[in-house]
């Protein structure tokens, strides 16, 4: 399947993130947990701030995140 060789979250995991499950959220939190980190290394070291903060955006994106567009 496309999702799979792409390592894509399922669709039904993002609509029920949207929803507001924790379960969810959580997966989608860890889907990105290492580009999160590759982001937030400010000079050979992982900035905490940064990282909390990127975690903050994408969670405010995800409950943004409308599926009738």
């Amino acid at each position: 399947m496309k999702n799979e060789r792409h390592n894509l979250l399922p669709y039904e995991v993002i609509e029920k993130a949207v929803a507001g499950e924790p379960e969810a959220v959580n997966t989608v939190l860890q889907h990105y947990a290492g580009y999160i980190k590759y982001l937030s290394c400010f000079q050979g070291r992982i900035n905490d701030e940064i990282q909390e903060q990127l975690k903050s955006d994408l969670l405010a994106a995800l409950f943004r995140f409308r599926f009738d567009r």
